[in-house]
């Protein structure tokens, strides 16, 4: 019985894929970002911790309110005379605290958007508020180098800690405590505080000014974030340094916690938002964004992303449903293979008992193949040089090289070309002959046509002389950049081999031969090293095939550069 015919198989270069894991899965099953233009940079983004999880963007003059649900804009908070900064929800999501550039805190409805308080005390810009976890007291922190606490109902300031020596930045509220908080400044500190005492508790040095801070649930690990640098700090030790991440480069200006705290994210001006593992400290997934990133934050349930530039644009990403985008994926695939067959076609289902039979498709081959099936190898070789293959895809030219080759079929399909035939075949080997994953089978094809026609006839074609100069030249310039490629691989060996004796013999290198002594082993060293770089500089077996090829054109064609040899590199 005869088997069916087997298509050439495309031996397509080989490029390097990104390795998938369920971590970029994750977060590529997003859909595209709904990009909205705010009215300035947006400093603060915070989600309310309640469902619906609307939440908050502080840009401007201005706190807008977003819906979850379709991502409008369902409130602004406008009541200011000046930059706003921080928006954040209590907890509860009842209220929300501002500070502003006009030295105010102010506490608003959220869903009415009314003023319910002024806080009057900073002497400076606020640009930290936050509720502590017991929802009537807020901690600030401001220009004023000061950290504040205020009771909401009385709207009386409790604390003033006047610890840090520069402009307080960010800070943020334990979960498990009612009366600590964290707070950084541009002083490069961090410091832990307890609302019942005078003085903070802890306090370490991240070593650039602090940008932001972020707490564990449980109150233990906390980590802060500035200059390009992310460090992770043990409270319970006292402050001992877990982890320095440096994945950065640019300042770190925002962190965040998603996937219920088993990962973390930190946000940069070099435009891009860094997912971490909380076990391992290592970056498990990398996001891009247009413009330098202020802000961002991951709604409580994952289903939301919104991140705030400072060109004054905000992205927002939503997690996609997978299991409504496969079933009407999958009803739109029905539908369109049905279409035209009318409602009976489209909505009949075959029942348990019908005999089902599968339609067989014509199978499609491509010109060249089509031609090998009736062993015309020297048309099949015509298609596969076709512009639209040896231009857009010569790996389907080469391909088909190779099949001939495997047939034994590739003689007859060169013989008996005409010299425009043969110059179009020159000019497809000199254009690919440098791809390393083509130049073998280029090379087989190339002596074939130099055996079957003779370097004499090949030189008294004028346009065939000239693709026979180039090939030259091009052989040339590849025997001379191999040779280069192995005299430095060769070189390199060569330090690698003086490095690893050195440390066995525990010498600094330099130690002796700075004071002209030779130290001790030195000529078993020396000799050792030349042993092991004896061949080293040596052409592989591609340079003398290409130097060969080189030759055999030079004695016939007259060219004012000649392929130089590649000089052997000496131990």
């Amino acid at each position: 019985m005869a088997t069916s015919f087997k298509k050439t198989l495309i031996c397509a270069p080989k490029v390097a894929k990104e390795k998938t894991t369920p971590d970029g899965l994750y977060w590529k099953n997003l859909e595209n970002p709904i990009t909205v233009k705010e009215y300035g940079a947006i400093t603060d983004i915070d989600f309310c911790q309640t469902k619906p999880h609307n939440f908050a963007v502080t840009n401007s003059m201005r706190v807008q309110i977003y819906a979850a649900e379709n991502n409008q804009v369902i409130g602004t908070v406008s009541r200011f005379k000046d930059v706003a900064y921080s928006g954040s929800y209590r907890r509860d999501g009842k209220l929300l605290v501002a500070g502003t550039e006009d030295k105010l805190i102010k506490l608003f409805n959220p869903d009415t958007r009314s003023l319910l308080r002024t806080f009057k005390g900073h002497e400076g810009p606020v640009h930290v508020t936050k509720f502590l976890e017991d929802q009537f007291r807020i901690i600030s922190g401001s220009n004023d180098q000061t950290v504040r606490v205020w009771d909401i109902p009385t709207e009386k300031e409790i604390h003033v800690y006047h610890e840090h020596k520069d402009y307080v930045r960010d800070g943020v509220s334990s979960k498990s405590s009612q009366d600590i908080f964290l707070t950084g400044a541009y002083d490069h500190m961090v410091k832990l505080w307890d609302a019942r005492t005078e003085s903070s508790v802890l306090s370490v040095n991240h070593g650039f000014p602090v940008e932001s801070v972020l707490m564990f649930p449980n109150g233990g690990i906390f980590l802060s974030a500035g200059g390009n640098v992310v460090k992770v700090w043990d409270a319970l030790a006292g402050g001992k340094l877990l982890a320095t991440l440096t994945n950065h480069h640019k300042t770190v200006t925002s962190l965040c916690f998603c996937s219920k705290y088993e990962r973390f994210m930190s946000a940069s001006l070099d435009k891009h938002v860094k997912v971490y593992d909380v076990a391992s400290y290592q970056v498990v997934h990398t996001l891009s964004y247009p413009g330098p990133i202020l802000s961002h934050a991951v709604s409580p349930d994952d289903e939301l992303l919104v991140v705030g530039m400072a060109d004054k644009l905000l992205s927002i990403q939503r997690r996609k449903k997978a299991a409504e985008n496969g079933s009407e994926q999958a009803q739109h695939r029905r539908s369109s293979r049905l279409k035209g067959q009318g409602h009976m076609a489209r909505s009949f289902v075959p029942s348990k008992s019908d005999a089902v039979f599968e339609l067989k498709k014509r199978e499609i081959l491509a010109p060249y193949d089509k031609h090998l099936k009736s062993f015309n190898h020297s048309k099949a070789l015509d298609a596969a040089l076709q512009r639209r293959f040896r231009v857009g895809s010569p790996e389907v030219t080469v391909s088909v090289m190779q099949e001939l080759i495997r047939r034994g079929h590739i003689r007859a399909a060169l013989t008996g070309r005409d010299d425009q035939s043969l110059q179009g075949i020159l000019a497809f080997i000199h254009k690919n002959l440098s791809n390393p994953n083509f130049m073998g089978t280029l090379i087989d094809v190339f002596n074939l046509i130099l055996d079957i026609y003779g370097m004499p006839a090949l030189i008294n074609s004028g346009p065939l002389e000239t693709q026979l100069v180039k090939l030259k030249e091009l052989v040339s310039t590849e025997v001379r950049l191999i040779t280069g490629v192995h005299q430095i691989m060769g070189s390199l060996d060569l330090l690698f081999t003086a490095a690893d004796n050195q440390a066995l013999t525990g010498l600094p290198v330099g130690n002796n031969t700075a004071e002209g002594k030779k130290p001790e082993g030195s000529s078993s060293n020396s000799m050792e090293v030349d042993s092991l770089t004896e061949d080293i500089g040596q052409p592989t077996e591609t340079v003398p095939l290409l130097q060969a090829i080189g030759s055999l054109a030079e004695p016939h064609v007259e060219s004012s550069s000649s392929p130089r040899r590649p000089q052997k590199v000496s131990s």
